[in-house]
């Protein structure tokens, strides 16, 4: 039997905003099941909540944004993909700000947090996201697809940079996986792009302490990369945090080909379409409360038995 979790305690963290160059204050609290995950804005009146799923997100551009009657939430693919990532289900997460902080530019340090924190079991069962046929989406050069079989990703990317080229690699989505090879893998980018994204006021709170830059012939911090495949590794965090907006784990390997987080959109908005190629699944067992019809429960909105 696996039960749905959340945190043991309440955890909190500051750090400053990718683009902003701000600093955000965060609180993450246990929530109860069902709940799911969902963000508080406790920097503006009324303290809007907005709920962490697909169907929210409103701004692909080079990072996933949410937003609810309004009210929006930048940079969040790094925590969930933490969050995804270590099995936690439930949560209210308060950020005093309108981006999540960029830390070092992975998940690891959230995953630090959480793993500090501890996890709590809850007494409702985990559903999940079983896929019972491939379902491919295809964009020129891009592409993505998920396919019956044991959990993992899959991803590839090609890039014009003799540190990176063609790159491919594989993990099992497994908490353990995730912690060792995938949560401290850096975002990335190119000399050229930031200084102009920094020329245009966007990525202030950008520098060599939170993101892998390259220049035309060599990684430009001083530690250098982390991993030989690091920069596709960190793309397979984007994917898994992008994920996490399913509302459910999913039962598959996905695979991808020079994705984004636009195409981890589109190619959710097609999987949730397509009902007849997957069925929830939850484990069978005795959950020790009292039934209740759990396709009703906002966690699963748009999906079907």
């Amino acid at each position: 039997m696996i039960w749905q979790k959340t945190l043991a305690q309440p955890l909190n963290f500051s750090g400053i905003g990718l683009h902003s160059g701000r600093r955000v204050e965060v609180t993450l609290y246990p929530a109860a099941a069902n709940q799911g995950l969902r963000f508080v804005r406790t920097d503006l009146p009324g303290r809007p909540q907005i709920w962490a799923h697909y169907s929210r997100v409103v701004d692909t551009t080079r990072a996933t944004s949410l937003g609810e009657n309004g009210t929006t939430l930048a940079t969040v693919e790094h925590l969930l993909a933490a969050l995804g990532g270590l099995g936690v289900d439930n949560a209210l997460i308060e950020v005093q700000g309108p981006e999540l902080p960029i830390m070092d530019g992975s998940a690891a340090p959230f995953a630090r947090l959480i793993s500090a924190a501890g996890l709590r079991a809850l007494a409702w069962p985990r559903a999940y996201l079983m896929v019972r046929e491939t379902v491919e989406l295809r964009r020129g050069e891009q592409w993505m697809r998920v396919r019956p079989g044991v959990p993992r990703i899959t991803y590839s990317i090609d890039f014009d940079h003799p540190l990176i080229r063609r790159q491919q690699y594989t993990v099992p989505l497994r908490p353990e996986s995730f912690q060792s090879e995938i949560a401290s893998a850096r975002t990335f980018g190119f000399l050229e792009e930031v200084q102009y994204l920094q020329s245009r006021g966007l990525a202030l709170g950008g520098s060599l302490d939170n993101a892998v830059v390259l220049d035309d012939r060599q990684v430009l911090n001083p530690g250098g990369l982390r991993f030989p495949e690091e920069c596709v590794r960190h793309k397979i965090l984007d994917a898994m945090g992008d994920m996490v907006l399913l509302g459910l784990p999913l039962l598959g390997h996905l695979e991808v080909g020079r994705g984004s987080h636009e195409l981890h959109h589109s190619f959710m908005q097609l999987l949730m379409s397509r009902q007849a190629d997957w069925r929830i699944w939850i484990p069978s067992g005795r959950t020790g409360k009292r039934k209740a019809p759990w396709f009703q429960t906002p966690l699963w909105e748009g999906a079907t038995a």
